[in-house]
């Protein structure tokens, strides 16, 4: 929730509550924990907010990742880069800090997990906020004949459009960043084409795939999610792991109301379409899936196959387990799209309580 909105005394349990969690983990000096609360009573009382430091906002963040219900990858929650960029103020600096973001992340295709963490809201001042749901995505254009691109785009393709915004409407066009200031104004900005890598897809055997035309791009960056932390709230705080292949293969390109590529697939396939108990479905599924891992390891591009993701975060519970930390999970989003039995995931149950610091949805103000 928005600091402006949060009593001061629920404020300070917030944030009571995390700094003794920071300092019990981190195992540092109660005496310094004393401290910092005086000073952050303080500052709750006389300013209706508070600023973390720089080691509490990068042990927020990553607390956040391995309190993130729904995500499947948080083996590697400690190797979270935090770029810490609350000076920014503008939407100028703003699009500049997240161009650094893609830029530092994408790493030649050794995609590396970072969240920039944006200027707060606090009492009678609202930071910036991203309009896009993803820092990189494709447009979506409604035509006489159907839809061109990713029909999730449509809203945020016709809202760039209204800014001014002209691309080729192609399938695959790179939509601009958009940054609304605090006065609710909009403002626009291209990508530099260097900038974003994208993987042409093509298939091991299958060597009519690459006349399909298809690519993704490289690095999936969140940024309509705020991050909460002691009971601040940043609404601009993008992030970024690495692809799962499913999230590309099985969501992305083959959901019905995305790029719904598995009759065009089942059709070069020469498989029989006309009854689901030839599971062409899945069989078309499964190739353009291995197209995907197989086009992002050609390319040099991290993913992660859905199988070891899996076990990754089987790891991860016994990691957590070591630490004497419970695991929370939301089931129905940690198993995979494609195969979900087929990993140890599916027949497990997870306690699905939300703990903080987390991510949540930007109109989730709970």
């Amino acid at each position: 929730m928005s600091i402006a909105t949060k009593g001061n005394t629920a404020l300070l349990e917030e944030a009571v509550a995390f700094l003794t969690q920071m300092y019990a983990e981190l195992q540092l000096s109660q005496d310094e924990r004393h401290r910092r609360i005086q000073h952050i009573t303080k500052e709750i009382q006389e300013e209706g907010f508070y600023l973390h430091t720089q080691g509490e906002l990068e042990y927020g963040a990553k607390v956040a990742w391995r309190n993130s219900n729904r995500c499947i990858g948080r083996l590697f929650w400690q190797s979270l880069h935090v770029m810490d960029r609350r000076h920014v103020s503008t939407p100028d600096e703003g699009y500049q800090a997240l161009l650094e973001h893609i830029e530092y992340a994408t790493n030649g295709g050794k995609i590396r997990p970072t969240i920039t963490i944006l200027g707060m809201d606090y009492p009678n001042h609202t930071g910036l906020r991203i309009v896009n749901d993803q820092l990189i995505r494709y447009g979506g254009y409604e035509t006489k004949d159907g839809i061109t691109g990713d029909p999730i785009s449509i809203d945020l393709t016709k809202k760039a459009q209204s800014l001014g915004w002209r691309s080729k409407r192609t399938a695959f066009d790179i939509l601009p960043l958009m940054l609304e200031s605090a006065d609710q104004t909009v403002h626009c900005y291209d990508w530099p084409k260097e900038a974003i890598l994208e993987v042409p897809l093509t298939h091991p055997t299958l060597e009519w795939f690459e006349e399909l035309g298809l690519r993704w791009y490289a690095v999936p960056i969140v940024s309509n999610m705020r991050l909460e932390i002691g009971g601040i709230s940043y609404h601009a705080a993008p992030f970024n792991g690495w692809y799962m292949g499913t999230e590309i293969g099985a969501r992305n390109l083959a959901d019905p109301f995305r790029y719904h590529l598995l009759p065009v697939i089942a059709k070069r396939m020469g498989l029989a379409t006309d009854s689901n108990t030839t599971l062409w479905k899945d069989k078309a599924l499964v190739e353009l899936n291995l197209a995907v891992l197989h086009s992002y390891k050609e390319a040099g591009v991290s993913i992660v196959d859905h199988h070891t993701a899996a076990q990754q975060f089987m790891q991860f519970e016994r990691k957590e387990q070591e630490q004497g930390r419970s695991i929370t999970g939301d089931w129905t989003w940690l198993i995979p799209p494609m195969s979900p039995a087929a990993t140890p995931i599916f027949h497990e149950s997870y306690d699905p309580t939300w703990n903080k610091p987390n991510f949540f949805y930007r109109n989730d103000e709970s």
